[in-house]
């Protein structure tokens, strides 16, 4: 399961809105957004991968989000700058 890859699109002033936003956050640890367009972008990236991803309507799609976060922070020690970890444990 974490060997697929999926592709989404973003137009030219999605990926400038994103990529000021990423870089706010890479030099301040700021994760707010500032502006509608940034709202907009991220819109426009969570609509793809509803439309990519199947996951969510299966039965072990909490299980499967668990192994994805353990796949992709593996040897990351530590919580990253503003991860806040869950009070309620997992999904």
């Amino acid at each position: 399961m974490g060997s697929s890859s999926i592709n989404i699109q973003l137009s030219h002033d999605e990926a400038l809105v994103l990529l000021e936003f990423f870089g706010r956050f890479e030099g301040g640890g700021e994760f707010r957004l500032h502006h509608n367009a940034e709202f907009v972008a991220f819109a426009s990236v969570s609509a793809q991968l509803d439309k990519a991803l199947v996951s969510p309507f299966q039965e072990a799609y909490a299980q499967q989000v668990e192994a994805a976060r353990q796949r992709l922070a593996g040897g990351y020690e530590g919580n990253a700058p503003c991860v806040e970890p869950a009070k309620f444990g997992p999904l």
